[in-house]
């Protein structure tokens, strides 16, 4: 099957399939159904890069919902998380939470967007203390991983970097709580980190969605996979690092990386992406899957009309 084969892909239900009463918050790329009674969240097939949908890539959602599910499972006793019942491969039964309007960012190496601010003398909130010293390279491990949150942006906005201060200053998220929220993400990270080690995979970087439940900090949304993380191939880290040349990644830069190949950016006419290219990155994303969970991904052949019928069934 082609991966351009719409037949199994799922972009999301309409809001004029949804009873009376149902409201549906459509992200980037997953969706939010909520009624009286429940709330659904749907990892779609969506593809988005710098803050734009780009297409639909079918399986990605199952792909993704399932290895969040499995690290929900891997740090529960670290912090709650949101999820109630599993419904299908794709969507979850959740806990109603109010979520935080801050992406929490951890950085355990200088690259990326960090990287390329670092150069042009931007500072990255959270990276104040590197300053400009000599020295710094491309990809290097910082002296310990670092909170670098951003503003939490619609679809088709820009997420903006913001320090721990205006955080608070702008009341966003209040004093006690943003620390709470620091050192959980730390606690994520370290965990993910070490657990990925084994697998033979740095976890470069990630980013966390919280939100309150009865007044309880909870982890939402998703869990160290290729939409929200970078990872590395542990193995060629150290020779790609003497070297000067970027490390071997497994995520869903592939994609980004063609895109700026391209000149795109998030701004501007979306280049046409090849079949090869739709195809490399979901290749990223099933081996992401194995090396995470141990396990070969199997699609379930689940129709979009079949996901459909279930969801409406679930409100």
């Amino acid at each position: 099957m082609s991966v351009l084969d719409s037949s199994l892909a799922f972009s999301g239900i309409e809001q004029n399939r949804l009873p009376a009463g149902t409201k549906l918050y459509r992200g980037k790329v997953r969706d939010v159904l909520t009624s009286p009674s429940a709330m659904i969240l749907v990892t779609t097939d969506r593809i988005s890069a710098f803050d734009q949908v780009l297409g639909v890539l079918p399986g990605k959602g199952e792909i993704l919902n399932q290895m969040s599910l499995q690290w929900f499972h891997e740090t529960s006793d670290i912090v709650q998380n949101h999820v109630l019942k599993e419904l299908s491969p794709r969507s979850v039964q959740v806990r109603k939470a109010k979520v935080l309007p801050v992406e929490v960012i951890v950085r355990g190496y200088l690259t990326g967007s960090a990287w390329r601010d670092w150069r042009s003398g931007v500072v990255t909130p959270g990276l104040e203390d590197l300053g400009q010293a000599s020295g710094w390279k491309a990809h290097q491990k910082l002296p310990e991983p670092r909170v670098t949150p951003s503003t939490k942006a619609e679809a088709g906005a820009h997420d903006e970097p913001i320090s721990h201060e205006q955080i608070v200053r702008q009341g966003l998220v209040e004093e006690g709580l943003w620390k709470k929220v620091v050192e959980v993400a730390l606690k994520l990270y370290e965990r993910g980190r070490r657990r990925l080690a084994e697998r033979g995979l740095i976890l470069v970087d990630t980013k966390y969605e919280f939100g309150l439940v009865d007044g309880q900090l909870t982890l939402v949304d998703e869990v160290h996979t290729p939409d929200c993380s970078r990872f590395w191939y542990l193995e060629d880290y150290d020779a790609a690092f003497r070297e000067g040349r970027e490390p071997k990644k497994l995520d869903k830069e592939y994609f980004r990386a063609w895109l700026i190949s391209q000149g795109y950016q998030g701004y501007g006419p979306v280049p046409a992406i090849p079949e090869t290219v739709w195809e490399g990155t979901l290749s990223r994303y099933r081996e992401a899957f194995h090396l995470i969970t141990g396990r070969e991904w199997q699609p379930s052949q689940r129709t979009a009309e079949a996901e459909t019928q279930l969801l409406l069934s679930s409100l």
